[in-house]
């Protein structure tokens, strides 16, 4: 990694050639630079905790005076109970994955001695703009020298500066020993420098934005080049009339309290009407006992307040509709009743609420019926729809991907938390000998095709 104050076109020149050597390097040789780069954070743990120290402290004051959200002080801080351990972690499970370049996962005889291959190969440069987000850093050293690719990594605010800085020289020192270049990793000091960057698209191949909704939007506006990422985390949950209690208070209460702050954290909790003073009030007691504030609708709200104790009745408190569009990445979840349908097919309102209101990032349903769930599954635009599991399994590492750049719900070829397969494309090879597609035509003296299956 190295750190540049070079203008936009050098930064992106540099990585596109060294985007080039990245992808012809081994996997052994790629490992190896990984193994570098885990041994160099962990020696300098203490460095890199206590320039976050410093961060956090000036955040902290910041969010003090309101010019900061707190959900972003949340994920700033590298002390946070595994945080730092689970970076470490995702360098080696990366590592260890098999190599996602060179798979050749199509093979066909077109005609004899003339073959197709399509064989997966990186993307070249990635663009991550981030903010407030240290470990990120780690994640996409990681992924990139793994999948082949070079990154460029610029901060999107000031916040964790110093944690930034810790980290890309201990990172480029890791690697200066190693067979992958340098400029593979860049991480980008000069100010101002995102909308000149955004203006490489001729060099920069795939930008990932990490951060808050204003920068995601702020890049998709100002950039020719793909974007992968998401805008919104409204992740939605539905409880439907056969659901059962215990496994309805465990998934909703660890969805909404496990880390408040998470893009896969629960947002909105759709209840079937018939559930309401049986199912509900035992889910609210939970949330309400870990600080949560009910945002609810009118018959929600009735079926608490017969439930619940006076004490906990002030985290109860009336919706309005935007609610129902809100990632409030904090400790407050808007709570909407689903009502019954003379046809049967209740869960239909929830499937239009969610499709309505979804940022088409996460979303569950709790039953015990395995057609109901499937049928709601097939029926949820979103780029991840679980049943009867939390909406915080949403994530790069507990998919079994190492770690992940960050989560897409874009339409392209890579959606929900992006891993090493997320940062490869294909290319198809051809291998002939002197062949010539004008020799391949119907009638007298022309050629067929054979387009035969070969084994992979």
């Amino acid at each position: 990694m190295s750190l540049t104050q070079s203008p936009a076109l050098d930064i992106a020149s540099t990585a596109s050639l060294a985007a080039r050597r990245l992808a012809i390097l081994s996997n052994t040789e790629r490992n190896e630079a990984l193994t570098a780069l885990y041994q160099g954070l962990l020696t300098n743990k203490d460095a890199i905790l206590q320039a976050n120290a410093r961060d956090v402290a000036s955040a902290s004051h910041a969010a003090e005076k309101g010019d900061l959200n707190f959900s972003v002080l949340k994920r700033l801080d590298l002390s946070r109970p595994g945080k730092y351990d689970d970076m470490l972690q995702g360098i080696l499970s990366v590592r260890n994955l098999k190599d996602p370049i060179g798979n050749v996962t199509l093979r066909t005889l077109l005609d004899d001695g003339l073959t197709l291959e399509r064989v997966s190969c990186p993307i070249g440069v990635l663009l991550i703009i981030f903010e407030a987000r240290p470990e990120v850093i780690a994640n996409i050293a990681a992924l990139s020298i793994k999948s082949g690719n070079a990154a460029i990594l610029k901060e999107g605010g000031k916040e964790s500066t110093e944690s930034f800085v810790a980290i890309s020289r201990v990172i480029s020192e890791a690697i200066s020993n190693t067979r992958v270049p340098r400029s593979s990793i860049q991480l980008v000091q000069t100010r101002d420098a995102i909308s000149s960057l955004l203006a490489q698209d001729s060099l920069i191949d795939l930008v990932i934005p990490r951060g808050s909704n204003d920068l995601v939007r702020y890049v998709k506006d100002n950039t020719k080049i793909p974007v992968l990422g998401h805008a919104d985390g409204l992740c939605s949950a539905y409880i439907h009339h056969d659901a059962d209690l215990e496994t309805s208070v465990r998934v909703i209460v660890d969805s909404k309290t496990d880390y408040p702050a998470a893009c896969n954290s629960l947002e909105t909790l759709l209840v079937h009407e018939t559930v309401l003073g049986t199912i509900l009030p035992a889910v609210g007691k939970a949330l309400v006992a870990k600080g949560v504030t009910l945002r609810c609708d009118e018959p929600s709200r009735t079926a608490l307040i017969d439930t619940l104790g006076a004490a906990q009745m002030d985290s109860i408190v009336d919706a309005v509709d935007s609610d129902y569009n809100t990632e409030f990445l904090d400790l407050i979840l808007a709570v909407k009743t689903i009502p019954a349908s003379a046809s049967g097919l209740d869960v239909d309102a929830a499937i239009s609420h969610i499709n309505t209101h979804s940022s088409k990032h996460t979303d569950i349903i709790l039953t015990k019926t395995r057609s109901t769930a499937d049928y709601f599954m097939n029926s949820i635009d979103s780029a991840g729809v679980f049943w009867n599991a939390s909406t915080r399994f949403a994530d790069g590492m507990r998919y079994g991907f190492g770690t992940e750049v960050g989560i897409s719900t874009n339409k392209i070829h890579s959606r929900g938390p992006v891993g090493l397969e997320g940062l490869t494309i294909y290319k198809y090879l051809v291998r002939g000998d002197g062949h010539r597609a004008g020799d391949y035509f119907e009638g007298e003296g022309g050629k067929q095709w054979k387009h035969e299956a070969l084994q992979l």
